[in-house]
């Protein structure tokens, strides 16, 4: 950009351009189309309560055949017949949620996820089932015989990482679906010392708003800059005060000076929520109790910030609180694209399927989560209902394919996935389960199952409850009315 061109553009709009360059990728530019939401959020003014959403994102493709697992014995030797010996569960280890749907059908979850199951039993969690990207309603005949548009690239890491955390698989990325539900509800607290989205895994597609900014904060707090404090902070901030007369550098000065502004508001805000506040501690060491493995976990003190940011989300600002009315976050941990050593099963231990990386990473987010929760829970004596206005939920690039590929599984389509909160519908699944059988009717042909719920739908309950209303939800998610349902029931 050259001078002349910084010349004819407003300030508001050199740091709106600078933001999307800043948190996007080349191919996220900020587009004319998006810009009705600016218009749109002027309508979502009247919200006064607090609500907050949490996507934890299981990087890699996380294998959910082997999250959640049927139990009727018919259904359980088709999931054995495929995924044995490499993969699959011993029946007597599964741990049985005694939920059985209306058409009769059981489930259980692996058995390094105790506390998932504890939660599904308080009615507090949520399965859903089958979800996935999709432009259009999908058969396999459909698939099979290309009738209707697939979402490009299905199978690549990045490509459905984007649509995931887009909602928009035909369309090049321009912004993410929670940085669109930010910039619709912007407006509710136009004095908020942070952003209403904030990130604990650094930069991501799914905060990106045209208004909004993702800010990213540590597991310890908001990051200072290096080596910068007392006289020599002072000197910096008055320096970023000047009246610059180039609008680059005043605009590069506001957001530095902003910056440094909300990085103090924010460590000061979280200072009493350090530690040992938390009754129920979250997990920093996780121990696999099935495979008696103690590991570090990074998902544990992601968790722990956010519920230290909700708590001063929560606090007025004349407390050192933020006020807030609505926020975002964004957790992440990687480790899922288990091609190799998914299960510790050899030819010497057939019989240690229990053990390995994914049962790992199922214990962390299970312990995780249980800790996330009772944490919102405390919180109720100093807000009352708090626990009711917190939901998390996961995605993944994708699941996995039903048959090992040899050493684990490769990357698939269609995946379950579980919602978290006082006002989720627990201790029952929503959609369908798919058929476990290679070339079945759910089937691609690889063991890669068809989704039967689009993601639009499954982001589109969160967004609603979220609030965003019937007349902008079309905004949000551009294609959900393809489908026949936009709120799935499940919160």
């Amino acid at each position: 950009m050259n001078q002349k061109s910084i010349s004819v553009i407003t300030r508001r709009d050199f740091i709106r351009r600078a933001a999307c360059a800043a948190v996007g990728t080349a191919a996220m530019t900020c587009s004319i189309r998006d810009l009705r939401l600016m218009n749109a959020a002027v309508a979502q003014s009247n919200i006064t309560d607090y609500k907050a959403l949490v996507c934890i994102f299981l990087q890699g493709g996380n294998d959910s055949n082997n999250l959640i697992i049927p139990t009727i014995q018919s259904e359980y030797d088709n999931y054995a017949a495929i995924r044995t010996p490499v993969l699959a569960i011993p029946q007597s280890s599964i741990l049985s949620t005694g939920y059985t749907d209306v058409a009769g059908h059981s489930y259980g979850l692996h058995p390094a996820c105790p506390e998932l199951l504890t939660l599904f039993g308080e009615g507090k969690l949520a399965f859903l089932f089958n979800a996935g990207t999709l432009v259009f309603p999908m058969t396999r005949a459909q698939y099979l015989g290309g009738i209707l548009q697939k979402p490009p690239q299905l199978f690549s890491h990045a490509d459905q990482v984007t649509q995931w955390q887009t909602s928009i698989p035909d369309q090049p990325p321009t912004t993410g679906w929670g940085g669109r539900c930010a910039d619709l509800l912007n407006s509710v607290q136009p004095g908020a010392p942070i952003s209403l989205c904030v990130s604990l895994s650094g930069a991501n597609t799914f905060e990106v708003g045209n208004i909004v900014s993702q800010y990213s904060v540590s597991t310890s707090g908001a990051i200072s800059l290096q080596g910068v404090s007392g006289a020599r902070l002072a000197a910096l901030t008055n320096i970023l005060g000047l009246n610059y007369p180039n609008l680059q550098e005043q605009a590069y000065a506001g957001v530095a000076n902003h910056s440094i502004q909300s990085s103090s508001v924010l460590n000061t805000a979280i200072t009493n929520t350090a530690g040992n506040y938390w009754t129920n501690p979250f997990p920093v060491t996780v121990t696999n109790l099935v495979s008696n493995v103690k590991f570090g976990s990074t998902l544990a003190p992601q968790l722990q910030m956010v519920a230290r940011l909700i708590e001063a989300g929560n606090r007025a600002i004349a407390n050192g609180g933020f006020g807030m009315k609505r926020q975002i976050f964004f957790c992440q941990v990687g480790g899922y694209d288990l091609h190799t050593g998914q299960t510790n099963y050899s030819n010497n231990n057939p019989n240690n399927v229990l053990a390995g990386a994914h049962s790992n990473l199922l214990a962390e987010l299970s312990q995780s989560l249980y800790a996330f929760q009772r944490a919102m829970e405390q919180l109720e004596p100093l807000y009352p209902g708090i626990s009711q206005k917190i939901t998390a939920f996961t995605a993944s690039d994708f699941s996995r394919t039903f048959p090992s590929n040899g050493q684990g599984s490769d990357h698939g389509w269609g995946s379950h996935h579980v919602i978290l909160g006082g006002a989720v519908k627990g201790g029952k699944t929503y959609g369908t389960f798919p058929t476990l059988a290679v070339n079945g009717p759910d089937d691609t042909g690889t063991g890669r199952w068809i989704p039967t719920t689009a993601i639009d739908q499954y982001f589109g309950t969160l967004a609603t409850w979220f609030g965003v209303d019937n007349s902008n939800l079309a905004t949000i998610f551009p294609n959900i009315g393809r489908f026949a349902m936009s709120n799935l029931g499940f919160i």
